[in-house]
């Protein structure tokens, strides 16, 4: 059951992590948003996986494969993919709206897990990652999509949630190739991907777009928020999907959108609808509905 407590950990961070973007994102465009998501984490993951051997040095070092290889690729190009189409979110609608719409992800990630990656999910669990799409739709405002939210934004937030989906997919089959110890395997995964995402951007902005790279060393304080929660996040969000099916992680993660809320709330000043409170009530049964699957 440690998958749990490190998807409430991940699903919190990354709902802090987000409200640092979309303030990054008022500024800057979403290619070197996504960079500062990225930018430090490599050193911090690093440092998490040296912590770890020295925790336990016995621990063998990992064989790497051509198939790993390809995971670490494709995870690392559609979690860059993912992120840009949700900042993007945040610039055509509110904070909480773009976040709803990238939480799709859950339900992709039942479907193509089922589908493609021989994941077994009982009826239990199915019914978990259902209602937590529901109470994600109502949180979100979704439920007054015709003049709310247009066929564009509708488009972006289905692009980001399937992405992500894949992205954790292939992250959770690295992390079974390796097949080391929890949580080895993550730890290695984790550091791989950032890294090559890393240098992907970089070398993107420092080609394409040199004046966005060098914005994000003139807001070094939002820069740092950003990756720093970014990095403790997917910690997380990978050390719960080397342990359990990335459908019902995903679901349990929606308890994201609570906090996003109230980060709306209190941060942003937004105002919370009435339908919040059925969103949450169900966001809290879907994490039931998981967790006993």
């Amino acid at each position: 059951m440690l998958w749990i407590p490190f998807t409430l950990f991940a699903a919190f961070l990354q709902a802090w992590r987000n409200a640092f973007q979309k303030q990054l994102s008022q500024d800057l465009g979403a290619t070197s948003v996504t960079l500062a998501r990225f930018i430090l984490a490599g050193p911090i993951a690093a440092i998490y996986l040296w912590l770890l051997y020295r925790w336990q040095p016995s621990q063998p070092l990992p064989h790497f494969s051509a198939l790993f290889a390809s995971y670490i690729v494709g995870a690392a190009i559609c979690q860059i993919v993912a992120t840009a189409l949700m900042v993007r979110l945040f610039q055509l609608r509110n904070y909480a709206v773009g976040v709803g719409l990238a939480k799709s992800e859950a339900i992709w990630a039942a479907i193509l897990g089922v589908g493609f990656f021989g994941t077994l999910l009982s009826p239990l669990g199915w019914l978990g990652v259902v209602i937590g799409s529901i109470a994600v739709g109502l949180l979100s405002g979704l439920r007054r999509i015709t003049g709310v939210v247009s066929p564009k934004t509708l488009l972006l937030g289905v692009a980001s949630g399937l992405t992500f989906a894949l992205t954790s997919l292939w992250v959770r089959e690295a992390s079974l190739l390796l097949e080391l110890a929890f949580p080895f395997s993550a730890a290695w995964v984790l550091l791989l991907v950032i890294s090559l995402q890393t240098i992907l951007l970089v070398s993107w902005l420092a080609w394409r777009d040199l004046p966005s790279l060098t914005g994000l060393i003139r807001r070094p304080k939002l820069t740092a928020l950003v990756s720093i929660t970014s990095c403790l996040g997917s910690i997380g969000w990978f050390s719960a999907m080397s342990l359990e099916s990335v459908a019902l992680v995903k679901t349990l993660g929606q308890i994201e959108v609570l906090f996003t809320l109230l980060i709306s709330a209190y941060y942003f000043k937004a105002k919370l609808a009435r339908h919040d409170h059925w969103g949450l009530a169900l966001i809290v049964i879907a994490a039931i509905c998981v967790m006993w699957a």
